[in-house]
Order: C-alpha cells, then structure tokens, then sequence
C-alpha cells in the first residue's frame, strides 16, 4: 500500500531552521510528483512547494519563497523540506502528498502529518 511518513517536526525559535522528511514506499516514488501542504491552527490547508519527478523543477507559495527549499533523493524515495527563517505564522502541521500520475496537481495520497511549532 502507499504510505508516506513525515519526520522531523518540533518547536524551533523564531528565525531557526528546521528539516522535515517524508519516507514514500508501496509505489514507485520517482514516477510521481510531491508536494507539501500546511494546515497551521485555526487555518485552511495552504500549499508550501511542489517537485517534479526528477527534482529538476520546483515551484513554492509566496509565503515560503526564498526560505524553504524541497528536495528530493529518488533512491531513497524521500521528499525533503528544508525550513529556513522560520516565523511563527510558519507553525502548523506539515503534510507530504503524492500527485496523481501523470502529473495532474491531484494530492491523491497525504501522509499524517507532523507539527512545526516556531515560538520564542
């Protein structure tokens, strides 16, 4: 079955950095396009960053641009986000989600989650 496990959450200060993982089994992971989407407290789900298949391109949310960076290593079908700058709107849980094939913006799998909390 497809599984993604996100890793890496926790409570960072304002201006820290942060790495989050999302390990991928039960598909072949460079055939897809990944994302990561954010649910902050009280909030609607916001999309952070997007990778294509071969890591080649990469897009982000305005509001992360310039401070986060994804990642990805296809043979050990992990997605990363990298979280510099961190600010405390940036709180919230963290979701990896696989497109649909072909790439179609479709979020068909999200993992659980983990929590990025920035507080001083």
């Amino acid at each position: 079955e497809v599984q993604l496990v996100e890793s890496g959450g926790g409570l960072v200060q304002p201006g820290g950095s942060l790495r989050l993982s999302c390990a991928a089994s039960g598909f072949t992971f460079s055939n897809y396009w990944m994302y990561w989407v954010r649910q902050a407290p009280g909030k609607g789900l916001e999309w952070v960053s997007l990778i294509t298949n071969s890591g080649r391109t990469t897009y982000s949310a305005d509001s992360v641009k310039g401070r986060f960076t994804i990642s990805r290593d296809n043979a050990k079908a992990t997605v990363y986000l990298q979280m510099n700058s961190l600010k405390p709107e940036d709180t919230a849980v963290y979701y990896c989600v696989r497109d649909l094939n072909p790439p179609a913006y479709g979020m068909d799998y999200w993992g659980k989650g983990t929590l990025v909390t920035i507080s001083s």
